[in-house]
């Protein structure tokens, strides 16, 4: 569970501002799907193993976000290597650093996806959101866990600002289902296909046009 980190505008190449995706919009899934093809195709380099990391716990609804997301995308035949954070072995609090680490010794330079719940405002519950650079996990219980990720994705679960733990067990398993549902295919249907969309302005204009 995080808050979203406010990233400056990498002098690199473009910046990719938040895109985000409500969980009753029509098309949900393609819609992220084609969003995060055009962040992929900006950011992600062919020689860089992609992994998928689910950050989140089984033992709070509205922090299985992750784990949940994780088990469906190796249920729809994602390769299991490339997927931390399931079900039956979810990547939490106490055991980030480590998985960190692990990953850190077995590739070079990894490009991490990274996925968690978030609470926010009323008006934003139930939006996914695509966003360039990590995100800290942690930060939405006062948790102090290491940054991580090239690419985030967070689902805002529940109202953030009071009694969060409480929040958390009261969220509805419903609303996380359906965002784990979108962000799994979503992100199966880039992986099982080339890169449809080149790194150009004009994808950076299209992506611009959706952020808010």
């Amino acid at each position: 569970m995080w808050n979203p980190l406010n990233k400056s505008k990498d002098e690199k190449g473009p910046s990719i501002t938040n895109t985000r995706i409500h969980v009753d919009q029509p098309l949900a899934v393609s819609t992220f799907a084609t969003q995060m093809n055009l962040c992929l195709s900006l950011l992600h380099r062919p020689n860089q193993e992609l992994i998928i990391l689910c950050i989140g716990t089984d033992r709070s609804t509205g922090d299985s976000l992750g784990p949940i997301t994780g088990t469906k995308l190796i249920e729809r035949g994602i390769d299991p290597d490339m997927v931390y954070g399931t079900l039956d072995n979810p990547v939490h609090a106490v055991n980030l650093h480590d998985t960190i680490q692990t990953i850190s010794r077995k590739y070079q330079d990894p490009f991490i996806i990274a996925i968690d719940a978030c609470l926010g405002r009323s008006e934003s519950v139930g939006f996914i959101s695509i966003k360039e650079g990590p995100l800290q996990p942690g930060t939405g219980v006062n948790k102090d866990l290491p940054a991580v990720g090239d690419l985030q994705v967070i689902g805002i679960v529940n109202v953030g600002g009071f009694m969060e733990y409480m929040v958390l067990q009261n969220t509805r398993l419903s609303l996380v289902m359906k965002m784990a549902d979108i962000i799994s295919r979503g992100l199966s249907q880039c992986i099982e296909k080339p890169f449809l969309y080149p790194a150009s302005e004009t994808a950076v204009s299209s992506m611009e046009s959706l952020s808010t």
